[in-house]
């Protein structure tokens, strides 16, 4: 079916089309489209690998109202937020009261058929999920090239294979994950180490990526607060994106020996209320600039903190948070943002299992089928959202594109948008209540370019309008019922004017028609 016929003449017809139209979008959270599903893995990769980062790209870790998801830019402060603050501090050595970028934990994506094998837990047998095996042993799907803790930017010339055996006996937290991205399940462990071919580990947990259901109660997991590393990790695929998309993981000094939501375990060591408790979330303050000179990593990670913030997850001797240790970042990725100081921070007041986001009410949203115009038209944008709570923001905004768009109204949901240069649009609508995860879905606009046909002695010359960077084709065809098409000129290059393309000899055609593409 042809979307958009752009002009008719005597003996000739030209048709401009788009190549390809859009099914509905796969979203996240963060407004960020997710694309297909990445195919199936066939064999286990580590984290530090593009292909790694292309499945990445395409999860949704953790519910979009989960918790580790939850915007808390808004949030109120918690009423004693100043002296716990002080307090955070105050527990720390005079030389560690900055924040500091530790590079820890790592992880195997593997596939949904990986076979399992025992691991021993040798301390909390008892606050692990076995995942059917018969206590002390769970039974895990670990791949042979599982990494630990560190490996390989702070383990020196060790090959993987001894520092899983870690066979120079340095010990430490050895934490271990392995994530499932087809079944969407992450399995982590602390202290892991494998003994001839056997594995041992502390403890074991089992995350639902697609579920907000937290561990028991009193249960720990490789975090002391019962809470999932992999969710809070600070990965390089993100950094390189320019926005790290969820709450981070941190450690203070000491905590109090309570949890609050989403932790399920406490390792404190008093009961002073100015002291955090495990799941205590803190955010970077708001008029805390970030610097144009920081590296793209800094940036993303700051804009976390800021948005999604960071939950208390361990204790430790630092003010710390965890990012992959993945060799592609600079060694140099982290030396500003680690000039920040505790008391750039505060303390919010935290949601529970059925407040905030997850609370009755999220809005919904739907941007309208995809549509095609003629570059220089307008086009029409009709969207539709509802919001039990109250009345939402909404807002257009420009996804990606050739050019810019210029909206008539972008904060309606009736509105109309005209485009700078001819191509494939995709426009974001939200709808945003304040409360819940925004709302969000997309519509693709095919902005056809701007063409004329001339007879130039017996040739005829199609002129299109064209975009930088873009690619086109242009194909005739003598069937009336546009069936059999013949390329005229293909991946031809925009050059931000109008493109002359030559068809010899076609002006002695009775009826041609001609169409141009806009390639992917």
């Amino acid at each position: 079916m042809w979307k958009h016929v752009s002009r008719v003449l005597p003996l000739l017809c030209l048709i401009a089309l788009p190549l390809s139209w859009a099914t509905a979008e796969r979203i996240n959270h963060e407004g960020r489209i997710l694309g297909d599903p990445a195919p199936p893995l066939v064999a286990p990769i580590l984290f530090n690998t593009p292909e790694a980062d292309a499945i990445l790209s395409t999860m949704q870790i953790m519910p979009r109202d989960n918790a580790w998801n939850e915007r808390v830019d808004t949030r109120p402060l918690l009423s004693n937020s100043a002296t716990m603050i002080t307090q955070i501090n105050a527990d720390l050595a005079s030389g560690r009261r900055n924040l500091r970028m530790f590079a820890e934990m790592n992880f195997a994506l593997i596939p949904d058929n990986q076979p399992t094998q025992p691991i021993a837990f040798l301390l909390y047998a008892n606050q692990s999920d076995l995942d059917g095996g018969t206590s002390p042993n769970g039974l895990y799907p670990i791949p042979s090239i599982l990494p630990i803790e560190s490996w390989p930017v702070d383990t020196g010339t060790l090959t993987l294979d001894q520092w899983q055996q870690d066979s120079t006996n340095l010990g430490g937290d050895r934490h271990a994950i392995m994530v499932k991205p087809g079944a969407g399940v992450a399995w982590e462990t602390w202290q892991a180490k494998r003994v001839g071919t056997a594995w041992h580990a502390s403890n074991g947990a089992k995350f639902d990526l697609n579920s907000n259901a937290l561990r028991p109660a009193g249960w720990t997991s490789g975090d002391a607060g019962g809470l999932s590393m992999f969710a809070a990790l600070v990965r390089f695929d993100e950094c390189a994106r320019g926005m790290v998309e969820h709450a981070v993981r941190i450690v203070v000094q000491r905590s109090r020996q309570s949890y609050i939501y989403p932790a399920t375990h406490q390792a404190g060591s008093t009961t002073l209320p100015d002291v955090p408790a495990m799941g205590q979330r803190l955010r970077l303050r708001a008029s805390f600039v970030i610097p144009a000179s920081w590296s793209t990593y800094e940036k993303a990670i700051a804009r976390a903190l800021q948005k999604y913030g960071a939950i208390v997850a361990d204790n430790g001797n630092f003010f710390s948070i965890s990012y992959a240790p993945d060799q592609r970042f600079p060694s140099n990725a982290f030396s500003n943002i680690q000039t920040l100081l505790v008391t750039d921070f505060e303390v919010v007041q935290t949601t529970d299992a059925t407040s905030g986001p997850r609370s009755p009410g999220a809005p919904s949203a739907n941007a309208g089928p995809d549509r095609a115009v003629t570059f220089g038209q307008a086009a029409s944008l009709s969207a539709a959202y509802t919001s039990p709570t109250g009345t939402p923001t909404l807002r257009w905004r420009l996804y990606g594109g050739p050019g810019t768009v210029t909206f008539a109204d972008a904060t309606s949901a009736i509105t109309s948008a005209t485009f700078s240069a001819p191509g494939r649009y995709t426009l974001m609508f939200s709808a945003d209540d304040g409360v819940h995860s925004p709302a969000y879905d997309a519509v693709v606009v095919n902005v056809a370019p701007g063409t004329n046909l001339q007879q130039s002695g017996s040739d005829i010359i199609v002129r299109f309008a064209s975009s930088l960077g873009q690619a086109y084709r242009v194909e005739r065809s003598d069937d009336v019922a546009l069936t059999l098409w013949t390329i005229v000129g293909d991946n031809l290059p925009g050059t931000g004017a109008f493109v002359p393309v030559t068809d010899p000899g076609a002006a002695a055609i009775p009826r041609r028609f001609y169409r141009v593409t806009v390639l992917p």
